[in-house]
């Protein structure tokens, strides 16, 4: 087991190296773009990636306060379900009005989660980065057609 202080060192250390490996690859737009805090453009909603010792996850979020205008967002991610599966080539979970555990607070999330990783295992930290790293491009790939939808919720 690892102290605070051991495990926030370990995680600083691999999401270093994944944005440092990811930092090469252009936005599908071909600008410099920071992977690891991503800018949707739209506040309140946001491209996640998290590790720890069971999982890694990516997702879509929406934070918004107002339980109805995220279920608005999450309805017009919806239209675009189609297109985010063919670009994905898998299915990803749809979630409206869950938990967020972090926070306590309802969000809304279309995510994709992998067991079997260990963020603190750095053998395991290539597996990571091939699972996150192509869906993070995918799903900048996937904004750059879409994010023109969302302008009338923009506010």
């Amino acid at each position: 087991m690892y102290t605070r202080e051991q495990a926030s060192f370990i995680k600083q250390k691999f999401w270093t190296t994944l944005g440092q490996f990811l930092a090469l690859q252009p936005s599908a737009e071909g600008l410099k773009v920071n992977w690891l805090n991503y800018k949707t453009g739209l506040k309140h909603v946001y491209f996640r990636m998290d590790a720890d010792k069971n999982s890694a996850y990516i997702g879509i979020e929406m934070h918004h306060p107002d339980l109805g205008i995220q279920e608005l967002f999450y309805e017009q991610f919806l239209e675009f379900k189609p297109l985010l599966n063919s670009l994905m080539e898998e299915e990803w979970e749809w979630e409206l009005h869950g938990l967020d555990e972090r926070s306590g607070k309802t969000i809304s999330r279309i995510y994709h989660t992998q067991q079997g990783f260990n963020v603190f295992n750095e053998n395991h930290w290539a597996d990571i980065i091939r699972f996150l790293s192509p869906r993070m491009i995918t799903l900048d790939s996937f904004w750059a057609d879409a994010k023109y939808s969302f302008d009338a919720l923009k506010g």
